[in-house]
């Protein structure tokens, strides 16, 4: 039995690093490699080396400024020969990007079995995240098993002709990979990172920013950037801290708008370890990113989402996290709310399993034992 699983971007390595590994070790007489695509580049190797992941094939696709176009025609011819020279009879993709989608693709052409984890998400609109909510869906079409994080998800693939019995809701395995590294996340790196950024007064409140989607690019960044301005002079003894995307597109206008303000800390992206532990210590988070909507409930943070549209309805529809897309005015005024109304803030900000226990992966395998192995 030969199985291969692909990883592209750093969040798609962080979510398949626990089903990759526990396939490791359930299944040792399987010929079970790992394909890394090179979408992102040192970003997904620090996740590498968290989980010490060792890559069979590394294709190094990215180059700087790449467009869709480039990337999905060196994809292909990439993946087209791993495939030839791996053959295998079971390829695992992740999510929405555009190394899931190419990676089906070329596994469909090669006839190789596809599972899809994180199945199943959508905004129903078409550009909205653009591309991922095309890939998802075309992979979904290409797809043999589908692995959905929750009900919803599952009632989307049914609503598109899945036959269900190729379908099971499994929670998400980000929140597998959460808890295999929290757990000794303050004893093992809290004081190095302490130490780290000792400009940061831990005791205080903190508020997470990220930003990286390109619907935010131009005027949506722009936006978010002012309303963390306008909250940091209204709350001087709250610290908003910013793990800065390298896109200078984005990077640029952060610069530009939020550097003078003293309880505003900017900071290059950090690594994975880093960036739980800032969301283990901040008060909220603001963010228009899709793995950050999923882990962030079940450390009990509220959720900012600077988007028009989510994929991942849920936390919303319990009221724990809020979509507001860019927009200063609403992100000023529910920011306002949450500091203080401190009764409604210990209301939602517990721990929540809306996206899954961080047993995702074991019912992965099972499902696999009984149904394809």
């Amino acid at each position: 039995m030969k199985i291969l699983f692909f990883i592209g971007t750093r969040p798609e390595a962080i979510k398949i690093a626990p089903l990759y590994i526990k396939y490791k070790k359930e299944f040792p007489n399987y010929d079970i490699k790992l394909c890394l695509t090179g979408q992102h580049n040192e970003m997904l190797w620090q996740v590498m080396e968290v989980f010490d992941l060792k890559a069979d094939y590394s294709l190094d696709v990215m180059t700087k400024a790449q467009d869709l176009f480039s990337l999905s025609s060196k994809l292909i011819s990439s993946i087209r020969d791993v495939l030839i020279d791996f053959n295998p009879n079971y390829v695992f993709v992740h999510g929405d990007t555009t190394t899931s989608f190419i990676a089906s693709l070329c596994s469909f052409y090669n006839k190789s079995k596809i599972c899809h984890v994180e199945a199943g998400l959508r905004t129903h609109q078409l550009f909205s995240p653009f591309p991922e909510e095309a890939n998802r869906s075309l992979t979904a079409r290409l797809a043999d098993f589908h692995f959905a994080p929750s009900k919803l998800a599952k009632s989307n693939l049914v609503s598109e002709g899945i036959n269900s019995n190729s379908i099971l809701i499994t929670g998400n395995t980000v929140i597998d990979a959460l808890l295999m590294v929290s757990n000794s996340l303050e004893s093992k790196y809290g004081p190095s990172i302490q130490k780290k950024f000792n400009n940061i007064d831990f005791s205080k409140k903190i508020i997470l920013i990220t930003s990286h989607r390109r619907e935010n690019l131009e005027f949506g960044i722009k936006n978010v950037c002012y309303s963390i301005k306008s909250l940091a002079e209204l709350y001087p003894e709250v610290q908003f801290v910013f793990p800065v995307h390298l896109n200078p597109r984005i990077s640029n206008q952060v610069n530009s708008i939020l550097t003078s303000l003293k309880n505003v800390f900017l900071f290059e992206p950090f690594n994975y370890i880093e960036f739980i532990f800032f969301m283990n210590r901040s008060y909220l988070i603001i963010t228009d990113s899709g793995g950050i909507q999923e882990e962030a409930p079940i450390l009990g943070k509220p959720v900012i989402i600077t988007r028009d549209s989510t994929e991942r309805p849920e936390a919303v529809n319990e009221g724990i996290s809020f979509l507001l897309g860019a927009d200063t005015n609403k992100i000023i005024n529910k920011v306002t709310e949450l500091l203080n109304d401190s009764d409604y803030y210990e209301s939602i900000a517990r721990p929540n399993y809306v996206y899954g226990d961080g047993k995702a992966c074991d019912k992965i395998i099972d499902f696999f034992k009984k149904n394809i192995n």
